[in-house]
């Protein structure tokens, strides 16, 4: 994947990048201790309602035993605002993630309240579901009427063609299918969950070769 970066002095640099990591879900020590061995880009704290939920104070501790280098985002479904400005103050989340019916307005506020990048995520089914946002990024995810994400089921992909733009991809990736969605899609970074899970438990087994799979996909 090539990257259109500009350097300090405006001048656009173009480097070869290999396609990020994110692991999302994270609910215990044991899940940090996993992707601190692993080292993905991102991982993931998810702050709506699901099994995966956790509160301030739970992100907290898991954020302060993560290793710094890599970035904690904070998964929403219309949360209250003030709250989400709040856990990034506290840095506990560096990258907001928007997952339910948040108007553009919101991602806007946020982005100029709290200074972190927003992720704006579309669950997808049809191409109309593929629009533009001001957020700093898009994330795909699978259309599932009954909730906002989390299903673990993979959408079609062939809605993508085209796209363009730095984009997470979500949605029942995992170690069968991982390479099929970076050869063809071709995303800035892709997004597992359930995938790198056993028994509905992050698994620091699958977590870690998940990771260097990738790694070597676009090494």
């Amino acid at each position: 994947m090539f990257i259109i970066k500009l350097a300090p002095d405006g001048i656009k640099s173009e480097e070869l990048t290999m396609t990020k990591i994110k692991i999302c879900g994270l609910s215990r020590l044991e899940d940090i201790a996993a992707v601190n061995a692993a080292r993905p880009d991102y991982i993931g704290f998810v702050f709506a309602t699901s099994r995966r939920q956790v509160d301030m104070a739970t992100a907290r501790v898991l954020k302060q035993a993560l290793d710094p280098g890599i970035a904690a985002v904070g998964v929403f479904v219309n949360h209250p605002v003030a709250e989400i400005i709040a856990l990034a103050e506290q840095g506990i989340i560096d990258i907001i993630q928007l997952h339910g019916d948040e108007e553009e307005a919101t991602v806007r506020l946020l982005q100029t309240q709290t200074g972190v990048p927003v992720i704006r995520a579309l669950r997808i089914s049809n191409p109309v579901d593929i629009r533009a946002s001001t957020a700093d990024y898009r994330l795909f995810d699978t259309y599932d009427p009954s909730q906002y994400g989390g299903s673990g089921a993979a959408f079609n992909w062939d809605l993508l063609a085209g796209t363009s733009g730095d984009f997470f991809l979500a949605g029942g990736l995992n170690r069968s299918n991982i390479a099929a969605a970076i050869n063809q899609v071709n995303p800035y970074c892709v997004d597992l969950s359930s995938g790198v899970e056993t028994a509905g438990k992050k698994d620091r087994d699958k977590i870690i070769e998940i990771v260097e799979m990738i790694r070597k996909i676009r090494g």
